[in-house]
């Protein structure tokens, strides 16, 4: 940095606040660090005091932190159409989603950036839906200014992919089965299909179809076969999901030749979860067994994994077991999912 004569300021970056105090009225920052003087600034400057100045000094190889942040920002978006950014204030910029979708984030290369140290990316978790207009990230350099030469390094650890995605949801017809033979004879009431049908109604869904076929597993696997036949991008089933001899519905899920991802979720309220993958038609159809506590509490694993089913983010069998470090709901009085841990 260096100093110069205020009335000769206009154009240059300051380098510290400027602070204005007027007595009993006021006392607080004039002029932030990395604001550019303007010709108006100058006589405020000089009312409180400041006859000279510093301001950064531009050198070759040094960029200012507004220089930066943009290049912190391209490597968080790319080129992406789904995202855009806030204005530059004092070398930050917020990522802000443009539609709802799952934000999906490459961990690695947020490691990579965060661990070289005077920049930061700050985001909140992925695989969670978000919605548009949602903050996904902030993200500053820490001094005043930086070497290009750590910003051109930053760009090599995130790779040529922006850091940041949202994978949009995207319209599915839904084919319910409901087993059991308690709800097939008219024993008990079907309490769990309306909770179902109102979580779908979150996301952009058409259910096209309910079967009853009771504890009969091939019965069970001829209509998963069948609304697969339909057409249905999704496939539910609700009940007999523990490991009960009469609990038929994982038999007859895999009697379809589906291939199954997990039969078991690190998860509470949750953990009878099966997911499966079908194939029909040249599609693969997400097939959900879905555990008897969907029915009665308010988050489960099911909340944790139907956006991604909806955006087409296939599961794999290492991100459910990952799950289990914040995989256990608290029951919190006040549900704020998804801003908790539940799932992170």
């Amino acid at each position: 940095m260096k100093e110069i004569r205020t009335e000769d300021a206009a154009g240059h970056i300051l380098c510290h606040d400027i602070t204005q105090i007027i007595k009993d009225e006021k006392k607080g920052v004039l002029f932030k660090k990395g604001h550019v003087v303007k010709e108006e600034d100058i006589p405020l400057l000089l009312s409180v005091g400041k006859e000279h100045l510093f301001v950064w000094e531009k050198k070759e190889g040094i960029l200012h932190e507004n220089e930066a942040a943009e290049i912190l920002y391209k490597i968080c978006a790319g080129d992406s159409d789904k995202v855009h950014g806030t204005d530059i204030k004092e070398g930050k910029i917020e990522v802000i989603s443009k539609l709802d979708g799952v934000l999906k984030i490459r961990k690695d290369a947020l490691v990579a950036i965060n661990s070289l140290g005077e920049m930061m990316i700050a985001s909140r978790h992925g695989n969670f839906p978000v919605k548009k207009g949602d903050k996904l990230a902030g993200t500053r350099i820490i001094p005043l200014v930086i070497e290009k030469e750590k910003m051109d390094a930053a760009e090599k650890a995130a790779g040529e992919q922006p850091v940041f995605d949202i994978l949009p949801y995207h319209r599915k017809k839904v084919g319910i089965v409901t087993t059991g033979s308690e709800i097939k004879k008219g024993l008990i009431k079907d309490t769990f299909t309306p909770v179902l049908r109102e979580k779908l109604a979150e996301y952009p869904t058409e259910i096209i179809g309910q079967v009853m076929p009771g504890d009969d597993k091939e019965q069970i696997t001829a209509e998963i076969l069948s609304f697969a036949e339909a057409g249905a991008d999704l496939i539910v089933c609700t009940g007999g999901m523990s490991v009960d001899p009469d609990d038929r519905t994982p038999g007859g899920i895999r009697d379809t030749g589906a291939f199954i991802v997990t039969y078991g979720a690190p998860v509470l309220p949750g953990a009878m979860l099966l997911i499966a993958y079908l194939s029909c038609k040249g599609r693969r159809i997400p097939v959900l067994g879905l555990p008897g506590c969907v029915m009665y509490a308010k988050r489960t694993v099911f909340d944790l994994i139907l956006p991604r089913v909806m955006a087409d983010d296939e599961i794999k069998a290492e991100e459910i077991a990952s799950l289990g470090e914040g995989g256990l709901c608290l029951n919190c009085p006040v549900c704020t999912f998804p801003n908790c841990g539940f799932g992170k």
